[in-house]
């Protein structure tokens, strides 16, 4: 059987035939007070978005001193980015998509700093307004964050996924997605949300959604438990794993199941 014969000293072979730069499509990895994300540079959105509730992070609505209102948030550019990889304002723009946020800016309103953090156009996605966004969408972060009051900590990774789609009449399956402005800011066609609780026991339990980017009922809206898939569903879609540093012995109920 043939045999790769690695060079003796990889390093210096790898910067010799990368003398001249390296085009890298690995994620941006950027931080920020209250939540990380990964940008995908080629799609122009975010990769995943991972954030850390608990009950501080909710503000006490008797005090007028902690409540944050968002209205005065403007969406920016993320300066950070080069010009060619970064989404701009002017890329949504009579597109009929709203700039929904992955890390919810009511997740972050603990301090105006952090919740002007979530309106940087690397944590924003387009999504279908009326009947997602603003309707069954911000209905599930509702209740991730009402969640903070029965956990220790909730733990909650966010992205976009680009599903296949198969026509009638053929056994081929095919992604398509739209694109906005001159940056082609990709519309992604689902969007999922893993939620890692922790119970005061030290003990966790997962709740997975996966959701079509489209205008769901609004009246009433769909119950969220229909968005329920197994988290290997998720997965497999994204290409990575999630939350896989936890100890499976120590998760105790999936999508609100025991195990």
């Amino acid at each position: 059987m043939p045999t790769t014969q690695l060079p003796s000293n990889p390093n210096s072979r790898a910067q010799q035939i990368l003398r001249f730069g390296s085009p890298t499509t690995d994620s941006n990895v950027k931080l920020f007070d209250d939540y990380v994300l990964a940008y995908d540079r080629r799609l122009r959105i975010p990769a995943w978005v991972v954030e850390r509730l608990d009950n501080q992070s909710r503000p006490n609505p008797a005090s007028t001193s902690s409540v944050v209102d968002r209205a005065g948030f403007e969406f920016y550019e993320d300066l950070a980015q080069h010009p060619y990889f970064r989404a701009s304002n002017s890329d949504y723009a009579g597109s009929g998509y709203d700039r929904g946020h992955m890390a919810a800016a009511g997740n972050h309103k603990s301090s105006s700093a952090a919740c002007l953090q979530t309106f940087i156009l690397s944590n924003i996605c387009p999504q279908v307004g009326n009947g997602f966004n603003r309707h069954l969408w911000n209905s599930l972060e509702r209740y991730i964050r009402s969640l903070t009051k029965h956990y220790s900590a909730v733990y909650v990774c966010t992205g976009p996924l680009f599903l296949p789609i198969q026509h009638s009449g053929s056994k081929r399956k095919f992604v398509q997605y739209e694109v906005l402005g001159s940056n082609s800011v990709a519309v992604p066609t689902h969007f999922f949300k893993v939620v890692l609780l922790e119970t005061p026991a030290q003990q966790f339990e997962l709740l997975c959604y996966l959701v079509p980017n489209m205008a769901h009922p609004v009246n009433p809206e769909p119950s969220l438990d229909l968005f329920l898939v197994p988290l290997d569903a998720i997965e497999r879609a994204a290409g990575f794993l999630i939350f896989d540093q936890v100890q499976k012995s120590r998760i105790v109920r999936v999508n609100k199941q025991p195990v």
